[in-house]
């Protein structure tokens, strides 16, 4: 078999910047590091070093060299650094040079992490979390991120897994000792117990609402109504730029418009969507049934209408989004002779108002509406803090778990053993796939794709 390959690639971010870490990780990392600086520095301690090109000698950058041999390395081989001056010109020529080496390659995305992963360093899920807190855009969501990749799902699946193995030990004991004398008859009742047990704290991990995967997505928030009240100047004033065309022309918004915000630290997607009324327009008709759709399918509809020719009702909004969570937002304000739009915030210590006079033109309410905005986006993910399942691929796992735990326990109420132990193994193999022990080859390029080079 030939010698595995010596990958390396910059790791840091993009040139020019002040510091450039390029990373090599293989059996030739230390002959590389040999080659660009002349020595191999003293383990996990960094060292000043000149880089030369190999091949011609020339001093490139004088930089800090680092050496950590395997195991005990991020990717569980043996892996070099340098710390370079991070202009494009060195970062060039250093790439250069490595990649002129016998056995060397420019590594592909999320190479170093799989390398990780293949040795034992991190697990599939930890890998997914490391994935998160790469593209994590709130503190929410780096908070969670953080939690899986230190564990916190895989351990307690392992944890899981091992109770399960353990159980599957004691009804396959019964199976092949029967006829031995000393082999106890009531291994199959503490085996059964213990799946019982397992199936309810795995369904309890289940039934968080999704909040998990939602907060990696981010709360969604449609902003609703009739054609020409102001929903696109409330999005343009939410986000805080022109994100949206404004028109006093009804039907501008026909299609639906997605801003991403950090709202009070938790990721949510506001969704502009067309004025919902009747017209003949084939393309405006597209239009409504779209932000019919979206709105039906978000979390929360603001739905917006123009206090200075009809403030309409909220009722309005439940005829076509019947199935939301709707807050009423009475627009235009400024229009309105001699309004007063609400300005005690008292209500916010109590409970979420659903109810608001504002003007998104010149941001009278909006504080109100903001903050209101931001106790709900708390409200809604405040068990996050606890919840296990980030992933649709981890609640699929878990939920086959579950049902191969069901059937062992109506097997068990059958007194058959053979299959009892089957679903017992099956469910443990599902963990399995969930930590990336077993049987996960064709996932792993899914999962790997999603990091950049140098990762």
């Amino acid at each position: 078999m030939s010698e595995r390959s010596t990958i390396f690639a910059l790791s840091s971010g993009r040139p020019p910047a002040a510091i450039a870490v390029v990373r090599i990780s293989g059996p030739r990392a230390g002959d590389a590091l040999k080659a660009l600086i002349g020595r191999a520095p003293d383990a996990r301690k960094a060292a000043l070093a000149r880089v030369r090109d190999p091949a011609s000698g020339e001093v490139i950058d004088e930089a800090l060299a680092l050496w950590f041999p395997a195991p005990h390395s991020e990717t569980g081989e043996d892996v070099a650094e340098l710390q370079l001056h991070g202009g494009h010109a060195v970062i060039a020529a250093v790439l250069d040079a490595l990649g002129a080496l016998k056995g060397c390659r420019m590594a592909e995305p999320g190479e170093f992490t799989r390398r990780a992963f293949e040795h034992g360093r991190l697990d599939l899920t930890e890998v997914e979390g490391l994935a998160d807190l790469i593209a994590a855009e709130t503190p929410a969501q780096r908070r969670q991120a953080f939690r899986q990749l230190k564990g916190l799902i895989g351990d307690r699946a392992e944890a899981w897994r091992r109770r399960l193995v353990e159980a599957l030990a004691l009804v396959e004991a019964r199976i092949d000792f029967s006829d031995e004398s000393d082999v106890p008859e009531n291994l199959v009742e503490p085996a059964l117990s213990s799946a019982s047990e397992l199936r309810k704290e795995i369904a309890e991990s289940l039934a968080d609402g999704g909040r998990g995967e939602r907060l990696r997505e981010g709360l969604v928030v449609a902003i609703a109504g009739p054609p020409n009240a102001g929903k696109s100047t409330l999005l343009n004033r939410l986000a805080r730029r022109e994100a949206a065309i404004v028109s006093p022309f009804p039907g501008t918004t026909r299609d639906v418009i997605e801003v991403h915000l950090d709202l009070a630290g938790y990721p949510v997607t506001l969704l502009d969507t067309a004025g919902i009324r009747d017209s003949n327009d084939p393309v405006e008709q597209e239009g409504v049934r779209r932000a019919r759709a979206r709105a039906a399918m978000a979390d929360l509809v603001l739905w917006v209408t123009d206090a200075s020719v009809d403030g309409g009702s909220a009722d309005d909004a439940a005829c076509h989004v019947p199935d939301a969570e709707i807050w009423w937002l009475r627009n235009k304000m400024d229009l309105v002779p001699d309004a007063h739009t609400r300005s005690d915030e008292s209500h916010l210590q109590n409970e979420i108002n659903r109810s608001f006079t504002i003007s998104a033109s010149t941001g009278v309410g909006m504080d109100i509406l903001v903050a209101s905005l931001g106790a709900f986006s708390n409200a809604f993910f405040a068990a996050t803090e606890t919840t296990l399942v980030t992933r649709a691929r981890h609640r699929h796992a878990l939920q086959e778990t579950v049902a191969a735990l069901e059937r062992t326990l109506a097997q068990g109420e059958e007194g058959r053993e053979e299959l009892i132990a089957e679903e017992l193994r099956s469910a443990a193999t599902t963990l399995g796939r969930l930590t990336g022990r077993v049987d996960v080859e064709d996932i792993l390029d899914v999962i790997f794709r999603e990091f950049c080079i140098g990762k």
